[in-house]
């Protein structure tokens, strides 16, 4: 009887489980939206919109012919309106194993701009070859995403070239503008600046030339701007002080110039500041020092100028890099920097700074790197044996003509690459003419003698030497 009843439930067991595979099967394991078509319209232009750019190989019905259930797209996301399954998300390049890789001839089908759902749109390495197979963005139809579309991003697409199309100024709704190393020329579009929704612009590592608009001033909810590695030029705007919700700004290798305006101290939530390499000219702003969320500032490679002592950089305290090479400056180091104690990288080289190099660098509790190289700091370095250690390579002390280090230290593999060891003073003791002994060959021979690196000394107003070096004094006279 009771392998009976074990039986029965092993049967019950495989039946509930042929039921549940069954349901599987057949899409009707979802949970919430079971069974939800997708709207017929939006099947084929997502699948004509995806063949435009993986090749007219692809057949989207055959290989997936339920892309928002059972047989989803890699690089797809979807969702329902009205009863029906609509496009939410489209990726397409090869950020995924078994993604949407594009072909060699790519093309954007206008089937692309009917996803009207479309919230994200993002193209990775797609667009390989600028002189092969160049890409243009479309000049119209962005409009038709308007209502939806938040994210658009084209990355590392070198053969995406041409101007940035002025109906992007159209996406009023977008939270995020990536076009980040693509082979894109002009101006950037001024009406960008009417993207009052943007998070995040992102222009970085294209060709784009001209000046920064003045219109990007209104991008009051801006979190991130990045238009490094372009041809930028002119002026920085004004306007700038308007970006006060900005935490990241990145305008490093671009070809501006000017002074950097006050307003830039308005920037107060401001975390990373990088200008480096431009044509920056005009002294350190004062205001620089009213950013004390700054953990980042990089100004080197711009011919700033000014006394590194006119920023009071006690007040940014937040710091943790700070990187003023090849600026220009002059004047002494500030004995305030020994009280930025979140400090990690130090870089001074290249400048026209005098004076010593305080061993009260040293207590910062964090640094890991110091530079210091082609300046004209003087005397003696008197920091601990421990330090230099810890340091290495990270310490850098190079081409200062007139800084030193103590011989003991020469001796050792901890000594700081290219500074030369202290000579020792030697002290040179007039004879006294009006000794006994002080002729004028002694007097001569005592010189001589000290000439020479021996060792000489006066007791009781007389002159006394070793015995070896008289010998070797009358040796040479002879």
């Amino acid at each position: 009887m009771k392998n009976l009843i074990r039986r029965s439930r092993s049967h019950v067991i495989l039946v509930l489980c042929m039921l549940s595979l069954s349901g599987l099967c057949t899409g009707e394991a979802d949970s919430g939206d079971d069974g939800a078509p997708m709207e017929k319209a939006e099947q084929a232009a997502l699948y004509s919109a995806i063949q435009g750019f993986v090749g007219n190989l692809w057949n989207g019905s055959d290989l997936y012919p339920d892309p928002c259930g059972w047989t989803p797209i890699q690089g797809i996301s979807c969702d329902i309106f009205d009863g029906f399954w609509y496009v939410t998300s489209l990726s397409i390049g090869p950020i995924h194993d078994n993604s949407l890789s594009c072909a060699p001839n790519v093309e954007f089908r206008p089937q692309l701009f009917e996803l009207k759902h479309l919230r994200s749109l993002s193209f990775y390495n797609c667009f390989f070859s600028p002189h092969q197979h160049p890409v243009t963005l479309p000049s119209t139809d962005w409009s038709k995403l308007a209502d939806n579309l938040e994210s658009l991003e084209f990355r590392s697409n070198p053969g995406l070239i041409g101007q940035v199309p002025i109906s992007f100024g159209s996406l009023i709704n977008l939270h995020s503008l990536v076009l980040l190393e693509n082979g894109l020329t002009g101006e950037i579009p001024g009406n960008i600046g009417q993207l009052t929704s943007l998070k995040s612009l992102v222009l970085a590592g294209n060709w784009f030339n001209g000046r920064i608009p003045d219109s990007f001033g209104q991008l009051n909810d801006l979190l991130i701007l990045d238009l490094s590695r372009n041809l930028l030029s002119g002026l920085l705007p004004l306007t700038i002080e308007g970006l006060t919700s900005l935490l990241k700004l990145d305008l490093s290798n671009n070809q501006l110039e000017g002074q950097l305006p006050n307003g830039i101290g308005y920037l107060k939530n401001l975390t990373l500041l990088d200008i480096r390499n431009n044509k920056f000219s005009g002294g350190l702003t004062k205001s620089l020092q009213d950013m004390y969320s700054l953990e980042e500032m990089v100004l080197s490679g711009n011919s700033i100028g000014g006394d590194l002592k006119s920023i009071e950089w006690h007040k940014l305290q937040s710091l943790v890099i700070l990187d003023l090479s090849n600026m220009g400056l002059f004047g002494e180091i500030p004995m305030s920097f020994v009280q930025l104690k979140r400090l990690r990288f130090l870089g001074l080289s290249d400048n026209n700074l005098t004076g010593s190099l305080s061993p009260k660098l040293a207590s910062l509790p964090c640094v890991g790197a110091l530079y210091v190289g082609g300046n004209n700091l003087t005397g003696e370095l008197k920091f601990s044996q421990e330090f230099y250690r810890k340091m290495g390579r990270r310490f850098g002390a190079r081409s200062n003509p007139n800084l030193c280090c103590p011989g003991w230290l020469m001796s050792t593999s901890d000594a700081p690459y290219g500074v030369k060891p202290c000579k020792q003073e030697v002290t040179l003791i007039e004879p006294n003419l009006n000794s006994k002994l002080g002729d004028s060959n002694l007097n001569q021979n005592s010189h001589f003698i000290t000439s020479l690196g021996f060792s000489s000394f006066a007791v009781d107003g007389f002159w006394w030497v070793s015995l070896v070096q008289l010998l070797m004094m009358n040796f040479l006279l002879l």
